[in-house]
């Protein structure tokens, strides 16, 4: 009797993320229910309370979330009418119109985070340097993703015209970041930074290229 053959690597992979998504996905009901809303307005929300009250345009959101401006839109004049969030012209361009939470919004969010989280559970129980290595893997699969259009332009350090890779060889802090004018090191790499500004594609080639050397 034949034995059915075991499957790839990258299949046990995708397997392997695919059920922890499915966990977060549930969480992210359960959260986003406690202060009544979906999930995509609640990640709306947490997106806004970590950009200030400068806020984010309607076009901003709608590439952060992936989807269509009249999709985003929905979900905003949801928020809106729950006083999570509120419009006004952009501080950079009177003609558009930007939105940003209010102090409910935030309120609701703080809400939502007390909820416990298994998955969160699941990242705390691996080591310093296990925690480390998963959140450069998936700097690497995440940008990997962007380049090949499968998702937008995240606001990721590595994309970023302040990060400057390997700026200190062989230092715990080997990456400087000009916003702030400071070192930092691998665990301090960010998925999502609200000070974040897109570098040139040449620059950002470039400085994958030389932070793919030190984390070699």
């Amino acid at each position: 009797m034949s034995t059915k053959p075991s499957p790839g690597i990258i299949d046990r992979i995708s397997d392997g993320f695919a059920r922890v998504a499915t966990a977060m996905r549930t969480e992210a009901w359960t959260a986003a229910d406690v202060i009544g809303l979906n999930p995509t307005q609640l990640q709306i929300l947490i997106f806004l309370v970590g950009r200030g009250k400068s806020g984010m345009r309607v076009k901003q959101i709608a590439a952060y979330l992936g989807v269509s401006q009249p999709t985003a839109t929905d979900s905003i004049n949801a928020l809106l009418r729950k006083g999570f969030v509120e419009k006004f012209a952009d501080p950079s361009d009177a003609r558009a119109v930007a939105v940003a939470a209010t102090t409910e919004g935030e309120a609701a969010v703080r809400s939502a985070g007390m909820i416990a989280s298994a998955t969160d559970d699941a990242f705390a129980a691996l080591s310093k340097l296990e925690q480390e290595n998963l959140l450069l893997h998936l700097v690497k699969i995440i940008r990997t993703l962007q380049v090949s259009g499968a998702i937008p332009e995240q606001r990721m350090c590595v994309n970023c015209r302040y990060f400057q890779p390997n700026a200190y060889p062989n230092s715990k802090e080997p990456h400087h970041c000009a916003f702030v004018n400071a070192p930092f090191g691998q665990a301090d790499l960010r998925i999502d930074c609200g000070e974040y500004e897109t570098a040139d594609p040449s620059s950002q080639a470039a400085a994958w290229s030389n932070f793919n050397r030190g984390a070699a």
